[in-house]
């Protein structure tokens, strides 16, 4: 374990696999869970979201999902996890079956909170990680205060990437992971921020370069992330379970997101009991320094009114 100042870096054992966590804020303060999406680690969170929701009073925990940076691999018998194999596949029309789902997933976020004694908290999540809180929200609702979904949907993958197999097959094929060195994989990111970032509250060359270079340092594993990929894709669509859902719920969609239309985020929060929408111009499908006060904003006061 290595702590510095507010923030605890350790291993933890969950739902039966090794997870990375880091721990910021005053440990007395009300648990909040923030939860990444496909291929990212925690260290893509922006150090303005983390210190800034611990300066609101918050126990800020974020952590690596399985398959990536310094979390388990979990690989499975007989499940693809190179692009190539899985883009071949789709191609042949043969069903893909994942080495592990988002419930395996969010049961991982229930594991996290038994081993660091957290009865309950509020969860934090954008794209898959915003599905992962919705499964928490409906599986395991008795260990949450409020959930809070960013950039994400309710329905299944193939009510985001289009009813016809060629729009499922590109979507497929730019969402997969290949192996990178460092060189292309900061090009990578400095590409994907240009298609699906924010462009109301952009991200800085430097800054993605430093995060690009912290997170291959840490470990970009492509196949991890193709196992990822699995999972989202393989997921069932949760908007009829998420009409009967009560919790406080908040949803935050941009209307600048080019990979989940901000119409899948509408229909999210009007779908269900009490949920309330937050709509940000200029935000598109990430989080960068420049957006993160915002998003601090909206959490908190979202919380204060609704927690209880």
């Amino acid at each position: 374990m290595k702590a510095t100042g507010e923030q605890i870096r350790m291993q933890i054992d969950a739902n039966g696999i090794r997870l990375e966590v880091e721990l910021h804020g005053p440990g007395s303060g009300a648990p909040i869970i923030l939860i990444r999406g496909l291929g990212t680690q925690l260290v893509h969170w922006p150090a303005a979201l983390t210190e800034g929701l611990a300066a609101r009073g918050f126990r800020v925990v974020i952590f690596d999902n399985r398959d990536v940076g310094l979390s388990q691999r979990c690989p499975a018998p007989g499940v693809p996890s190179s692009a190539d194999e899985i883009l071949e596949a789709l191609r042949r029309g043969v069903p893909l079956r994942p080495a592990y789902t988002l419930n395996d997933m969010a049961r991982d976020v229930v594991g996290l909170m038994d081993a660091l004694d957290i009865p309950r908290a509020h969860v934090f999540g954008i794209s898959m990680g915003g599905a992962i809180a919705q499964i928490l929200a409906l599986d395991h609702g008795a260990r949450l205060l409020t959930a809070t979904f960013v950039m994400t949907a309710c329905g299944p993958f193939s009510a985001i990437s289009g009813s016809e197999p060629e729009s499922t097959a590109e979507l497929t094929s730019r969402l997969l992971s290949r192996p990178q060195g460092l060189a292309d994989y900061v090009a990578s990111q400095i590409a994907e921020s240009a298609l699906w970032g924010s462009p109301g509250f952009p991200a800085t060359d430097e800054e993605l370069r430093e995060m690009a270079a912290c997170a291959h340092a840490r470990g970009v594993d492509a196949q991890g992330i193709n196992r990822q990929f699995l999972a989202v894709a393989s997921q069932h669509g949760r908007c009829e379970a998420l009409r009967r859902l009560a919790l406080p719920c908040l949803v935050i969609h941009g209307t600048h997101d080019a990979l989940i239309p901000p119409d899948k985020g509408r229909e999210l929060a009007d779908i269900i009991p009490g949920g309330e929408y937050k709509q940000i111009d200029g935000m598109g499908h990430m989080i960068t320094t420049a957006l993160a006060p915002l998003i601090v904003e909206t959490v908190s006061d979202f919380v204060a009114r609704r927690a209880g």
